[in-house]
């Protein structure tokens, strides 16, 4: 089973207690440890989840540099993730691209984490960082292209970012909102979509059982 997550209302939930911002970028970042452990223990074989789009770089500075840093710090829980036999992996704008813009102390933390859990065996978490699925799409036609033959379907799904990524069953988006953005639209063709109200923050064991439900019962139908 693949699970997706937009983790969204990070910044609601903190506005919601008069908190700073940041405190819900912290509060997200905690339960997205959390999240992990529940999939773990419902043998979700893979979990994707948007950490930072192409398109947040536009966020207040200061919230940005935030967010860099627990991005930093989930990339460093490698001990637990090993612990959990998580291998952990990463999509986004490669680093060598022009456009790229993942700060070189994020790009040394998810190389460790990459190396450090390649040998798990369990589920697999990847971490969409810097991450738009129009430029993906984008760099895998012209990837694809460059083959000097027409290009076929496969040829654009093997010319992904994470070639050996399956195909999503179930998207979870949350804070109430009723749209996908701009995430995994190519391996998320055709998925069932579970909406929560819930703030990320606030996203439980009841939900993910909720989005598996609904991907077991759409894969029935």
């Amino acid at each position: 089973m693949h699970l997706a997550c937009i983790m969204d209302g990070n910044g609601r939930w903190a506005t919601r207690r008069h908190l700073p911002r940041t405190a819900g970028h912290t509060a997200g970042e905690e339960n997205l440890a959390e999240v992990v452990r529940q999939c773990v223990r419902r043998d979700v074989d893979w979990l994707t989840v948007f950490g930072f789009s192409t398109e947040n770089w536009v966020r207040p500075r200061r919230e940005v540099r935030h967010i860099l840093g627990l991005h930093e710090k989930l990339f460093g829980r490698v001990a637990e993730l090993n612990e959990l036999n998580v291998r952990i992996t990463w999509i986004g704008r490669p680093f060598d691209d022009p456009s790229a813009r993942t700060p070189r102390y994020v790009q040394r933390a998810i190389h460790k984490a990459i190396a450090d859990t390649s040998s798990n065996t369990g589920m697999t978490l990847t971490v969409a960082f810097d991450y738009g699925s129009r430029a993906e799409i984008v760099d895998a036609a012209r990837r694809a292209k460059a083959l000097g033959r027409p290009v076929t379907a496969d040829d654009l799904s093997r010319a992904m970012y994470l070639p050996d990524m399956p195909p999503v069953d179930v998207v979870v988006r949350t804070s109430g909102e009723r749209r996908v953005s701009n995430f995994l639209l190519w391996q998320a063709a055709g998925a069932p979509i579970y909406f929560s109200d819930e703030t990320w923050p606030d996203f439980s064991a009841d939900d993910i059982d909720a989005a598996l439900n609904l991907a077991r019962a759409h894969q029935r139908s």
